[in-house]
């Protein structure tokens, strides 16, 4: 399961996760950026370490990150999300995350998710499965009245006109919960909830989850069930994904 270029992901990825936990919960600020979305200087730090290791390791590669953009002319590419919920890791809330993942033909190869005020480290690679702190993860099918769904914010829901959809899917299923970002993908991945409703993605948010929730046995589209990495996304299992789908072209 463990190549060499995995290895090194999860190794990565890990080390700027750590970092990011020396300011959480510490009261630090944040600022706005020019897409009115946050940042923190953590968001900065774990991205310039990575950046920092993929530079001493696979010299000359090209990155996109999310602070940062795209250094690099090759097509193939690493990316990274250094804190995925920025929002919750400013207000003190243990569901954010440190992405990467590795890019070949645009496709993700290979992905990592640490979680690491959760102590967790998501990791797959294409065709070898999906791992949780080394041990391999599955989706766990249910019918839709005893799934536990995970979506994002109510706000994105109403602004994407996907309120209606998942107001069909809330009233069908047991429960639904905001844990959003890749949290809520992992928890799918995890076999811990069945599907995750994404409204708006960047696509650094979703490239490393995207494989992840695939290598786990589970579906991962835009709302049309197209299979190409787009600005929205939805993470289930098998047994699901008509249904939601279907909600949402309702």
């Amino acid at each position: 399961m463990i190549s060499t270029r995995l290895e090194f992901a999860i190794e990565a990825a890990t080390k700027g996760a750590a970092a990011t936990l020396e300011h959480f919960q510490k009261g630090i600020g944040w600022e706005r950026k020019s897409d009115d979305s946050p940042v923190t200087i953590a968001d900065h730090l774990a991205e310039q370490i990575i950046r920092d290791e993929i530079a001493k390791h696979f010299p000359g590669e090209t990155i996109l990150g999310e602070e940062q953009g795209l250094t690099g002319e090759h097509g193939d590419r690493w990316v990274i999300d250094p804190i995925d919920g920025t929002k919750s890791f400013a207000a003190g809330a243990p569901l954010y995350a440190t992405l990467l993942s590795y890019e070949m033909e645009d496709e993700p190869v290979l992905g990592v998710c640490v979680l690491p005020a959760l102590n967790e480290v998501y990791a797959a690679s294409k065709g070898e499965g999906a791992y949780l702190n080394g041990v391999e993860t599955h989706v766990r099918e249910a019918s839709l009245e005893d799934s536990i769904i995970c979506t994002g914010s109510i706000p994105s829901l109403i602004e994407f006109h996907r309120m209606n959809g998942m107001q069909m899917i809330g009233e069908r299923v047991m429960a639904v919960r905001g844990w959003g970002d890749a949290y809520g993908h992992m928890m799918v991945a995890a076999g811990r909830a069945q599907a995750m409703i994404d409204p708006i993605v960047n696509h650094w948010d979703i490239s490393a989850p995207s494989i992840i929730v695939r290598e786990a046995g589970g579906c991962f589209t835009d709302f049309h069930g197209g299979e190409t990495l787009a600005h929205e996304g939805i993470s289930c299992t098998p047994g699901l994904q008509r249904k939601i789908l279907e909600a949402f072209q309702a």
